[in-house]
């Protein structure tokens, strides 16, 4: 069946996934969930970085999302989704990359209604580069405060004039939603939600096994726009 069928058709499944959400508190049996999209010509850095920081926690569970099973990042290297976005998936946490990749995405209209969908079911959604570009032309950040990658500010700011755009931060945290600006701030971002999540010496003990320097400072922004 086509995404496009599957939406039209597929409204009362919908309609009982919208509702409101017992979220995946971690425990023993049930591990904490997250869920990335990915696409052709993501970013490779956007995704991985993060989720290099964040699969070091324990009881992680990270599963992929796509429109087809094996999506290229633009780098070259490919990967295999786990889930499809034929449907919504409630998850703790909801990332999305950028890279050059959603510079098509955001005339998608169907995926700008799984995005709301899938909003709606996640505990935190969390975007890295321009992925916040998505996000914004799906009208999900409206009212919100957020960045994004300062070397496509313009055009990611031209999306969507209803969004709070910062253009000076190395990520933003409001509420749901965790924006950050370009492809290795993504990392930082992560440890901080890590630090929000399970506390600072979590973060700190992920940052030293990875042997990765972590500009935990949003406001140190050495990208921002003038």
């Amino acid at each position: 069946m086509k995404r496009r069928d599957f939406l039209a058709a597929g409204t009362a499944v919908m309609a009982s996934a919208m509702a409101p959400v017992q979220l995946f508190a971690a425990t023993k049996e049930k591990p904490f969930q997250i869920l990335a999209l990915v696409f052709d010509d993501y970013e490779t850095l956007d995704l991985h970085g993060p989720v290099e920081m964040l699969g070091h926690m324990k009881n992680v569970q990270i599963k992929l999302v796509g429109d087809k099973s094996i999506i290229r990042s633009y780098q070259g290297p490919k990967v295999v989704t786990d889930i499809s976005t034929l449907k919504v998936t409630p998850c703790d946490l909801f990332i999305v990359p950028g890279g050059l990749g959603t510079r098509k995405l955001v005339e998608d209209e169907e995926l700008m209604l799984w995005l709301r969908k899938q909003a709606e079911v996640s505990g935190k959604v969390f975007s890295i580069c321009t992925g916040s570009a998505l996000l914004a032309k799906a009208g999900i950040l409206n009212g919100v405060s957020a960045t994004t990658n300062k070397m496509a500010y313009q055009w990611v700011t031209g999306l969507a004039g209803q969004v709070n755009w910062q253009p000076s931060a190395r990520w933003v945290d409001d509420g749901k939603y965790l924006t950050s600006s370009g492809v290795s701030a993504g990392t930082d971002a992560a440890l901080f939600y890590i630090k929000q999540l399970r506390g600072e010496s979590e973060a700190r003990r992920i940052e030293t096994l990875t042997e990765y320097h972590w500009n935990s400072d949003a406001k140190n922004d050495p990208f921002a726009v003038a």
